[in-house]
């Protein structure tokens, strides 16, 4: 298969935990060949040990400040073509926002309340879902977080009910037209 190339001719996926981000970027690094980078897992290399150990030890802007940094370092590594697969609270910063789009195609994964409860549920390993209402908790975190991810995007994709390979085919379609026609002018901003 024939992939996009250019200056930060990355893919990105941003969206909330449980839309498929790591299992799509997978997918797309197995179909394109590109280097497959999890924010999450590049945050935990670095801090030596689990994000919820980070939560619990020094708290959730500890957390998000590593993030930051993440971003920041992948935005100014020159590093490109590659996968970037982040983690569900990445967009609540404007920096990272702008970041993530000066990186390449930001494709936002979506899916409703129920199948990221579904997907989530036997995971311990998630911090912001250990609460009495972990429905409650997606659903108003959704909502403040749904306007940065529509600020970001290039694409929006929901995953329910598809396979990650029928995703990360739709994905790799509309890449190449994103790469195709950068060069002879900006992309157009969400709507």
């Amino acid at each position: 298969m024939q992939t996009p190339h250019a200056d930060h001719s990355n893919i990105v996926l941003i969206g909330f935990m449980g839309c498929g981000k790591s299992t799509v970027g997978r997918e797309l690094h197995t179909m394109m060949g590109y280097p497959l980078v999890d924010t999450d897992a590049v945050i935990e290399e670095f801090a030596g040990k689990s994000i919820s150990r980070i939560f619990a030890d020094e708290g959730e802007e500890t957390f998000r400040d590593l993030e930051s940094r993440v971003i920041r370092e992948l935005e100014h590594d020159g590093a490109s073509p590659r996968i970037i697969a982040t983690g569900g609270g990445i967009v609540a910063r404007a920096e990272n926002r702008e970041a993530l789009r000066q990186l390449g195609y930001v494709v936002w994964l979506r899916a409703p309340v129920h199948v990221i409860l579904n997907r989530t549920r036997r995971n311990t390993s998630r911090p912001l879902l250990q609460t009495d209402d972990p429905a409650d908790r997606v659903r108003t975190l959704l909502a403040e977080r749904e306007p940065w991810y529509r600020e970001t995007s290039h694409l929006q994709l929901d995953t329910a009910g598809l396979t990650s390979r029928e995703i990360a085919t739709g994905i790799l379609e509309s890449a190449r037209y994103f790469f195709g026609t950068r060069k002879s002018s900006p992309p157009c901003p969400p709507t």
